[in-house]
């Protein structure tokens, strides 16, 4: 048996991944319950913002953002959920309905705030019902027009081991659920990187232009969206980013991106 296990991709050739990489994604995919982090009372907003992870990790690794968003006023529906172990448009439909009730009654809008994955079950959700008083959604590294890493690896035993039924819909192709769901109608901001871990080189090369490891720039946009940029971080850990926050808190705020990085210092970051 070899030191490290394979993924056998469909262009035929074996990936060797380093066991490192696989303790990885066991800790980042640890469960975490769900919370309710109150807003900062100082500057508290009638507004909640419901926060989604990505596959095959939890809500931790969105903490950082929600601890900021609470820290801006905003009520946020920190939500872990079980990203492997059922297809998008189950998690959808259970997830964000459980999240918004969370927010509620009192609040007047709600806002999302997603990594990955988590932009997708929202897209899923928005485009079967509608939310009376939906704000705006910053979407982070959103697997919108799919990806090439899925192509070449959603029929290795590992990848489906790992990431489940709904890793096998993220796909390019015309089958993929991210082609069902068409242009958006709310105001979308998309956030995505350009950079990669060191244990994503291998999946970067299975992508053509500029990526963040796992979706290329072109992949994360979508029809619709009211604004767009990239920044200079990788797909992993786009989320705890200093820049990336305060990007987020801003479009939450006015609708749009600062392109040309006059962020403020104002802005409280845990």
């Amino acid at each position: 048996m070899p030191l490290f296990p394979y993924f056998l991709g469909r262009s035929g050739r074996t990936t060797t991944i380093g066991m490192g990489v696989f303790f990885f994604i066991f800790i980042t995919s640890c469960t975490m319950k769900n919370t309710l982090l109150q807003a900062d009372p100082k500057l508290q907003r009638d507004e909640c913002v419901i926060v989604l992870h990505g596959l095959g990790r939890s809500a931790h690794s969105m903490s950082r953002m929600s601890k900021a968003l609470a820290a801006n006023g905003y009520t946020v529906a920190h939500t872990s959920y079980s990203s492997r172990k059922y297809p998008v448009e189950y998690l959808a439909m259970k997830v964000i309905p459980e999240a918004i009730s969370k927010c509620g009654d009192t609040v007047n809008t709600i806002h999302f705030v997603t990594h990955s994955m988590g932009g997708i079950l929202t897209r899923y959700y928005l485009n079967q019902t509608s939310i009376d008083n939906l704000g705006r959604v910053v979407m982070l590294s959103p697997p919108n027009q799919g990806s090439e890493v899925v192509d070449n690896l959603a029929d290795s035993t590992w990848y489906e081991m790992l990431f489940g039924p709904s890793g096998q819909q993220l796909g390019t192709g015309p089958e993929s659920i991210v082609h069902q769901l068409g242009e958006v109608y709310y105001p979308v901001g998309i956030i995505t990187g350009n950079r990669h871990t060191f244990f994503d080189g291998w999946l970067s090369r299975m992508i053509p232009g500029e990526n963040d490891g796992k979706i290329s720039v072109e992949r994360a946009k979508l029809a619709g969206m009211q604004d767009f940029l990239v920044v200079p971080h990788n797909h992993t850990f786009i989320m705890k980013q200093e820049e990336v926050i305060q990007q987020t808190l801003h479009f939450l705020r006015h609708g749009r991106f600062l392109h040309k990085m006059e962020l403020s210092t104002d802005i409280p970051i845990q």
